[in-house]
């Protein structure tokens, strides 16, 4: 081992046709490698790197869709039962709905409870329906005199029926000079009914229509 080292050391470096055959052999064979290592780095690993970069962006892509995918069909049984529960709620909701055969009964308790509030009814006016998705909404003008206190029992009576029934446009304002508990109540009250198959598959044509180009 000694003599390999000696030997090694008188190598004339500026003079590599002097060393002996092993010896130059294995530069040679160092060299190829050297070499071999620096082309492989610039010529395939270098311009490979864009490409191997966007594989592994798209791994972590696709890790994160895996997770959430795997989270959804960990809690798929929850998300079912909560979407029988907005199905129940939604069905309670449409039942508060009247027919068309029902609303002018449903007209007829509002206006009653304004009465039965000792309001004096001045103007009890329905306006055209407006139809929606699945549903149409009736605006009522309505125009009533009494007390502040008539008037909270006309809105107690509102909220106790059965159907939904929502006041907008609220305006209060003395009725009379002379007596200033005797006021004005100027409203619009909305109620509002399901619409049956048919009428629902006009609104879709109306909007199919309303939908097209030149139209």
């Amino acid at each position: 081992m000694k003599n390999v080292l000696e030997e090694l050391q008188s190598l004339d470096p500026r003079d590599p046709g002097r060393w002996p055959l092993p010896v130059l052999a294995g530069a040679v064979g160092l060299a190829f490698l050297v070499l071999s290592a620096v082309g492989i780095w610039f010529f395939v690993w270098n311009d490979q790197r864009p490409r191997l970069e966007q594989f592994a962006a798209e791994e972590q892509t696709l890790r994160g869709e895996f997770r959430q995918k795997h989270a959804k069909a960990v809690n798929l049984e929850v998300y079912k039962q909560q979407l029988k529960d907005i199905e129940r709620s939604f069905g309670a909701l449409l039942r508060q709905l009247p027919g068309k055969t029902e609303v002018p009964s449903l007209l007829v308790d509002i206006s009653q409870t304004g009465l039965a509030a000792g309001l004096s009814e001045k103007l009890f006016q329905p306006q055209p329906e407006q139809k929606k998705d699945f549903y149409a909404e009736l605006p009522i003008k309505i125009k009533l005199s009494g007390s502040y206190h008539q008037f909270g029992e006309f809105v107690s009576g509102i909220a106790a029926l059965p159907r939904i029934v929502t006041l907008h446009d609220i305006d209060i304002k003395p009725d009379n000079k002379d007596a200033y508990d005797q006021l004005s109540l100027e409203l619009t009250a909305k109620t509002y009914r399901y619409l049956d198959e048919d009428e629902i598959a006009a609104v879709e044509a109306d909007k199919k229509s309303a939908r097209k180009p030149g139209t």
